[in-house]
C-alpha cells in the first residue's frame, strides 16, 4: 500500500510532537528513538524513514521553534531599536521558544552544532546555523553595515552565539538571568567589531 504525502507529513508531525513531550519530560539521555516511535504509535524502525538520528529529531524541533521565533521577531520588531537591541531580541525570541526543550539541549547541542562555519552534511544542525546566520546578516544590513560580511566576522558571531547557547542550556539562575547578562556582553563585543565595517562602507559609497 502506497503511503501518501499527507500521511507522511502526519507521521512526521506525530513523531516530532511525541519527541517534544519526551525530551521536555525526560531530557536527552532519558529519551530513546524507540521511546519516540512508541509514543507516536509507529514501529521503531519507521522513525529512521524520517530522521537519521536522535540528533536529527532534536534539530527538526529546534528548526520549527526558530522559524516561529523568527516570525515573532519580525512581527514585533521596532525600527527604532539599535543593532545590539535587534540582535538581542532575535536571539532571545529563539531561546524562549526552546525553553521547554532545555533539558535535552545541553547534551544534544554538543553534537547538533559545530563551532565551525563551514557546511557539513553530517551535522544535523547545519541548516539551523545557515538560516540563523542569514537572518543575522539581514539584521546587520538593515542597520547600514554593507554585505557580504567577512567570514571571520560571522565566525566571531557564531562562536559567541554557541557560547551563549551552551551557557543558557545549563543556566539554573532565576529566569536564566545570567544568560541574559552574558548575551548582552557578547553582543557588545560583536557589534563593536562591526564599527570598522560601517566606516569602510561609508567610505566606499562616498568614493563612488
Amino acid at each position: 500500500m502506497r503511503v501518501t504525502s499527507e500521511a507522511k507529513i502526519a507521521t512526521r508531525e506525530r513523531l516530532l510532537a511525541a519527541a517534544g513531550k519526551l525530551f521536555a519530560k525526560k531530557g536527552w539521555d532519558g529519551t530513546t528513538t524507540r521511546d519516540i516511535a512508541a509514543a507516536a504509535g509507529v514501529a521503531a524502525g519507521t522513525l529512521f524513514n524520517y530522521f537519521q538520528s536522535k540528533e536529527a529529531v532534536v534539530a527538526a524541533l529546534m528548526a520549527e521553534a526558530f522559524a516561529k521565533a523568527q516570525d515573532e521577531f519580525e512581527a514585533e520588531r521596532d525600527d527604532g531599536q539599535s543593532l545590539e537591541e535587534d540582535l538581542f531580541a532575535c536571539i532571545y525570541a529563539g531561546l524562549k521558544r526552546l525553553r521547554k526543550f532545555r533539558m535535552a539541549l545541553e547534551s544534544a547541542s554538543e553534537t547538533i552544532f559545530s563551532p565551525l562555519v563551514r557546511s557539513s552534511h553530517d551535522c544535523a544542525g547545519d541548516s539551523i546555523r545557515v538560516h540563523h546566520l542569514e537572518q543575522v546578516e539581514r539584521i546587520i544590513a538593515a542597520h547600514g553595515v554593507p554585505g557580504p560580511l567577512p567570514a571571520v566576522t560571522m565566525q566571531l558571531y557564531w562562536t559567541l552565539y554557541l557560547g551563549v547557547f551552551a551557557y543558557w542550556a545549563a543556566d539554573e539562575s532565576p529566569k536564566q538571568e545570567d544568560t541574559l547578562a552574558l548575551l548582552d556582553h557578547s553582543l557588545k563585543l560583536f557589534t563593536g567589531s562591526l564599527d570598522g565595517l560601517k566606516g569602510a562602507g561609508s567610505h566606499e559609497r562616498e568614493s563612488a
